[in-house]
């Protein structure tokens, strides 16, 4: 039977993805969430995945792209972005954001064995 956990962000690692973004991630079973550092001027590429995303911006401000519409999202607002579409994103300014992805991105989990 699974049981209940609390994380901490505080206790989590800070991963460096680029020089321009980090994310801590905290996973479950079937959903992902992140925290994204991006400093303003970050490039997220276009891309697409398997997993349902909602993006929402606690601070900062991301100009998106997503589906070929020119989106401009920020904080305090929600992004979601189906599965399949392609998107990408770029920082206005220092950004935090939290990403609930559903199902996991494989991508991002690292093999600690």
């Amino acid at each position: 039977m699974a049981t209940a956990r609390v994380h901490r962000w505080d206790e989590i690692a800070l991963e460096k993805i680029t020089e321009m973004i980090s994310q801590k991630i905290v996973t479950g079973e079937r959903e992902m969430l992140a925290q994204i550092y991006l400093k303003r001027g970050a490039l997220v590429p276009m891309h697409s995945h398997e997993s349902e995303q909602m993006t929402y911006i606690l601070q900062g401000a991301l100009k998106v792209v997503v589906g070929g519409e020119a989106l401009t999202v920020r904080e305090g607002e929600v992004l979601h972005v189906p599965s399949g579409v392609l998107h990408q994103a770029e920082a206005l300014e220092d950004t935090l954001e939290l990403d609930v992805f559903s199902p996991i991105r494989q991508d991002w989990i690292r093999d600690e064995s």
